[in-house]
């Protein structure tokens, strides 16, 4: 059953959901008529709108659009970091059972993704690949998609933990201004995170589906043998190969870890550079949270620069850890072409003040008890069609403020719900698993089945702790 309502959903999604650049283009243009149909501006008001200038407009989220990146390539760099790759490796030597061996590669995946959403991802897709290769080794039958679905499920609980863009860029009032505007963001003020990731509300719902989600992909491993696939029934690679390398670059990367010849080949392999730059980069962190006086102001900017130096210090040299971004970089591409225009939307409908008209009306259809339920499904639906949190944030924060403001809701309260429902359909997204599927070797139908399945939990768990606090 399981399988067969995979396929269903994952035909839909074949048929329906064109690339999420042509998506965040037909947005802009849907945003550019809403503005015109339902605001007095005029179509020059509107573009001017969208052009914007130095604080507003299509190039206003250039910050942003690089802390996402780096978000992403510092979390892959660390997951493809040698004591990472050793610690998969011997945790894929744990379990005994199929129900076991599902549940770990959950459990794994998802909680580190409360670390950092890209490490999820990574570290997820490599302990779903390396216990299929060690159950087969044991003469184990797991089904191999499975594996696959449960390394995926990091990105259903990433944006309630420490790389969360939304409780990220609330903490302080120039993140907030960048995308409330400066009279929103006044109203609002910003929220620590003991207000958001840290409130007891946040800690039982992300922490509650960090153990929701291995044991339902426990339960949900196939009985029927006949429905098995086991990891040597896929092509699975080895290692991740990018077509687009040439052969110097694939030959300059073989021999890195070859004795130096050189001052400059000295420089980039020896480990003592890594750990003393790392060493400044840590002093200079410190520094930077103790003058802001609380941990609870720390935001994206602490937790890449936290990133990097753990990954500096595990992969040991220089050369090792730009090899390392080299191949994560690749996974920004999305990210960098869909901000400018994501950014454009929220000038848009911030000139034309479409966001304070959305707003009223949901204020005037909603009350404080049902605004953060309907804002959590809401975003769910919004990032179908928004695959970045990101960017999800800037399109939707203002609109979700307004209504928090309207409705006396708790701002904080509303960030999370907002958070949760961006988080919760990436289990339908195929955008953020490409680089899990490269990595195991399935195809996203293998996998939509099950984390359909698991979504359909944690929405009810979401939504019953949204509705108790």
């Amino acid at each position: 059953m399981i399988s067969t309502f995979g396929s269903f959903i994952a035909g839909v999604f074949r048929r329906t959901c064109p690339d999420p650049f042509v998506i965040a283009i037909v947005l802009t243009l849907l945003t550019a008529g809403l503005c015109l149909i339902f605001t007095d501006a005029k179509p020059m008001d509107v573009i001017s709108a969208f052009a914007g200038g130095k604080d507003s407009g299509m190039w206003s989220l250039l910050l942003f659009s690089m802390q996402m990146c780096l978000v992403l390539v510092t979390g892959h760099a660390l997951a493809s970091s040698p004591p990472v790759a050793w610690m998969v490796q011997w945790l894929a030597q744990r379990p005994g059972t199929p129900a076991q061996a599902a549940a770990l590669v959950a459990l794994v995946a998802a909680a580190c993704a409360v670390i950092n959403w890209g490490l999820g991802l990574i570290v997820g897709a490599l302990m779903a690949r390396e216990v299929g290769r060690a159950m087969a080794g044991k003469g184990i039958r797991v089904h191999y998609p499975l594996l696959a679905a449960a390394g995926y499920v990091g990105l259903m609980v990433w944006h309630g933990g420490l790389s969360g863009s939304a409780p990220l860029k609330v903490t302080a009032m120039n993140d907030l201004q960048s995308i409330l505007g400066e009279q929103l963001a006044g109203q609002v003020q910003t929220m620590p995170l003991q207000t958001t990731i840290g409130s007891m509300m946040n800690i039982i719902i992300t922490g509650g589906l960090v153990l929701l989600a291995p044991a339902l992909f426990a339960l949900l491993h196939p009985k029927d043998d006949a429905e098995i696939e086991t990891f040597t029934d896929f092509r699975v690679p080895t290692h991740i190969v990018f077509a687009a390398d040439s052969g110097d670059e694939q030959e300059r990367r073989a021999h890195l870890d070859d004795a130096p010849t050189t001052a400059p080949e000295w420089l980039e392999r020896t480990p003592w550079l890594a750990f003393v730059f790392a060493a400044f980069l840590a002093a200079a962190l410190v520094t930077s949270v103790r003058r802001l006086g609380n941990v609870g102001l720390i935001d994206l900017n602490h937790i890449n620069l936290t990133m990097l130096i753990l990954g500096l210090i595990m992969h040991g040299s220089v050369a090792r850890y730009v090899r390392a971004v080299d191949e994560a970089v690749r996974g920004c591409g999305g990210i960098i072409l869909q901000f400018p225009l994501y950014a454009g939307i929220m000038g848009m409908m911030s000139g034309t003040h479409l966001t304070e008209r959305i707003a009223t009306a949901i204020a005037h259809t909603t009350n404080a008890e049902t605004l953060p339920l309907l804002t959590f499904i809401s975003a769910a639906v919004v990032n179908l069609f928004v695959p970045s949190g990101g960017g999800q944030w800037a399109v939707q924060g203002p609109i979700v403020m307004q209504a928090a403001i309207d409705t006396g809701v708790s701002p904080a309260k509303m960030v999370m719900a907002l958070a949760y429902g961006d988080q919760l359909t990436n289990m339908l997204q195929p955008f953020w698993a490409l680089p899990l599927l490269a990595i195991t070797g399935v195809r996203a139908r293998d996998i939509v089945g099950y984390t359909a399945v698991v979504m359909i939990a944690a929405a009810l768990w979401i939504g019953l702790w949204l509705v108790v606090f």
